[in-house]
């Protein structure tokens, strides 16, 4: 198959189980493409939980779920040495850290100590206990689910863990036809840890490939830097984007153009997952706040005041 094929079988894999939801199964794809990670933040009950199930059953990829809470600690994420008699050595139990497709759910129901357990996974795919450092295996991917409704017993999540992701998104309610498909098909829908996946892991491995190989010409990647500057620079702004989140949002960029079927990135894919990229990256100056400005119309403010390069298809 080609690289169009496999993106496509995944996709449909993953609207075997998920309902009306293809933008975030196309942009999970994107963020895992790009090696990235997503949060995830929504009311309960819109399908987080069975979105990441189904991308990593689409892919053959282990899953592994923590369920963060209070008392949560971070030994019960990366794991733990126990001393063996018989051997007269410590092992090491790997935590649940240790997999493909990791579902922190409900991330900030736990102490920033706990949820720093995650900072070296999500940037260096390792972790490193007791002084040794272990690679994690490939693909390694976060999705981490919040709930922005209940604030209490909850810990914000701190910038450093908040630029670790690639995007934050929202599933939404579904419309009313929606839902009623999803009440038909739960009548006898097969768990999707039971389907066959639609492509090996190993195919998976070669899509990442493939998306860190799209073009990005010069003119695009100015591109992405203004925007980025252009937050950093704005009267509301009191923290902009990050130089990490100008390589997140090129690397999506190609990822997307991958799953779009081109070989080559475009200011469009730019405009397109700047929101997805940088609204999580963004803190507003109090005042601005207390005029009832919002992170949106900050970037709705830096998109239409950027100039957009004109790029050719055939120059890059």
């Amino acid at each position: 198959m080609s690289y169009k094929e496999k993106i496509d079988a995944i996709l449909a894999r993953i609207e075997q189980t998920i309902v009306g939801k293809r933008e975030i199964s196309e942009l999970s794809l994107t963020a895992l493409l790009a090696g990235g990670h997503v949060l995830l933040e929504d009311v309960p009950g819109v399908g987080k939980t069975v979105m990441v199930k189904s991308l990593a059953a689409s892919i053959g990829a282990e899953f592994k779920r923590i369920q963060f809470t209070p008392d949560l600690l971070p030994s019960d994420v990366l794991g733990v040495s126990i001393y063996n008699p018989q051997q007269m050595e410590f092992e090491f139990r790997p935590g649940p850290i240790v997999g493909n497709i990791i579902l922190a759910d409900e991330i900030n129901r736990t102490s920033p100590k706990t949820q720093a357990a995650l900072l070296e996974g999500m940037e260096e795919s390792s972790i490193t206990i007791d002084g040794k450092t272990l690679q994690l295996p490939q693909p390694f991917f976060v999705m981490a689910t919040q709930n922005p409704i209940e604030y209490e017993g909850t810990y914000p999540l701190p910038e450093a863990q908040m630029d670790r992701f690639l995007f934050k998104l929202k599933m939404g309610y579904p419309t009313r036809d929606e839902e009623i498909e999803v009440l038909s098909r739960s009548e006898s829908q097969i768990p999707p840890e039971l389907t066959a996946p639609a492509i090996a892991l190993e195919d998976l491995l070669g899509l990442q490939v493939a998306a860190s190989n799209v073009i990005v010409d010069a003119t695009v990647k100015s591109y992405i830097v203004d925007c980025a500057t252009a937050t950093r620079n704005h009267a509301s702004v009191y923290l902009g984007v990050s130089p990490r989140g100008s390589l997140g949002l090129m690397k999506a960029c190609q990822a997307y153009a991958l799953i779009s079927g081109r070989n080559y990135a475009t200011p469009d894919d730019v405009q397109y997952l700047l929101p997805y990229a940088f609204s999580h990256r963004i803190i507003l100056h109090p005042d601005a706040e207390y005029s009832g400005h919002s992170i949106d119309d900050v970037l709705i403010d830096v998109l239409a005041k950027v100039r957009v390069p004109f790029v050719r298809a055939n120059s890059v």
